[in-house]
């Protein structure tokens, strides 16, 4: 028997905590290193941002890629399957933004 799951329960599992959608957000723009990532999110701390990148490396929303130098280097970017949703994390900033602005 084939287990009934919601689409959209898959896809709170996938970015419904509170820092994915900022750090695949800020990662529309193209590949950020792991610290410059990180800053973009002040309120985000060391165990958290480094346990939300390894899920959504685990769940292929986005790759990370370490070069072989000294400091190490490790750089973040959105996967095809973290690119497509683009377009849901571009409409929740023009909501944020909507919130935000005076009337």
């Amino acid at each position: 028997m084939k287990k009934h799951y919601c689409s959209l329960q898959l896809t709170m599992d996938l970015i419904g905590n509170k820092w994915k959608p900022l750090v695949l957000f800020h990662l529309l723009e193209g590949p950020l290193r792991s610290g410059v990532l990180q800053k973009t999110i002040p309120e985000i701390s060391n165990k958290m941002f480094t346990q939300t990148v390894r899920e959504l490396e685990k769940d292929k929303l986005v790759s990370r890629k370490v070069y072989p130098v000294v400091p190490p280097k490790v750089e973040y970017k959105l996967t095809v399957l973290g690119k497509s949703l683009e377009s849901i994390l571009r409409d929740l900033d023009s909501w944020g933004k909507k919130l935000t602005s005076p009337e």
